[in-house]
């Protein structure tokens, strides 16, 4: 049976590709109005889990519930529904080259079928507004941009159907410090103002830091921990040490009050 108070539910999933096994038997909970990261390694399988959550991969075995329905044996209306509440940030962005911000922003709207032009511009307009975009750039192509201005309008485009759970893969990969802590505060404040639940992966320590709830690791086809930020860094694992124990990360964890 469900827990209402949870977003997703993953039980004994396994994720293989032929021969090869990428997870093994996960258990995961996402909470309503939590941020949780996954981190691993290259390869460690936060990416497949991340878009078995999306629906875009079939587990081998086990069972992913989103919003208390299967995203596997649901309907196709139930299915829809469940992808009309969720929005998706991928890495590079992933706006369409052909399509101008404006139009990027609006494809979701206009798939809908049921809104007008005049609706969906005033939306548009208020999806920029949001990410902190001015509406002069609304016309241009995506080669236009920079690339803090794309992870913004890429975001924009996520939230174009104002979703209650947001999926963030590796959310200022490429972004310089300064852009990099702009999008974060970005980040944080949306998640306060609507109320969202956010799945994430990040390789960069200082925006893993500033967002996360939990923390899931994956290690060896496994999640290997799983809590706040003080109870994984105590793990022993050797993953863990190695990750949070660098110079980097050390630099990245002083002076923050773990939670």
């Amino acid at each position: 049976m469900s827990n209402k108070n949870n977003i997703i539910e993953i039980k004994g999933l396994y994720a293989r590709f032929g021969t090869h096994v990428v997870l093994e038997n996960v258990d995961l909970d996402v909470h309503q109005g939590e941020v949780l990261t996954l981190v691993g390694s290259s390869g460690s399988g936060k990416t497949v889990l991340l878009r078995h959550m999306l629906g875009l991969e079939t587990p081998a075995q086990g069972t992913i519930r989103v919003f208390g329905q299967s995203i596997y044996n649901g309907t196709h209306s139930k299915l829809q529904n469940m992808r009309s509440r969720s929005g998706v940030l991928f890495q590079k962005g992933a706006l369409f080259s052909a399509l101008s911000v404006y139009d990027n922003i609006a494809l979701p709207l206009r798939e809908l079928h049921t809104l007008d032009e005049d609706i969906i511009h005033n939306l548009v307009m208020l999806k920029l507004k949001m990410v902190e975009i001015e509406v002069k750039h609304a016309s241009k192509m995506p080669s236009e941009l920079s690339g803090g201005m794309i992870k913004r309008i890429a975001l924009a485009r996520a939230m174009a159907m104002d979703p209650e759970l947001l999926f963030l893969d590796e959310p200022t990969s490429g972004l310089d410090p300064v852009l990099s802590d702009g999008f974060v505060k970005l980040i944080l404040t949306l998640r306060t103002e609507l109320a969202l639940t956010i799945v994430m992966t990040t390789h960069d320590l200082d925006t893993l830091v500033a967002l996360s709830d939990r923390i899931a690791v994956l290690a060896d086809q496994h999640i290997v921990a799983l809590g706040n930020l003080t109870k994984v860094t105590s793990s022993n694992h050797p993953f863990i040490t190695n990750y949070f124990g660098g110079d980097r990360s050390k630099r990245a964890l002083a002076g923050i009050d773990k939670r």
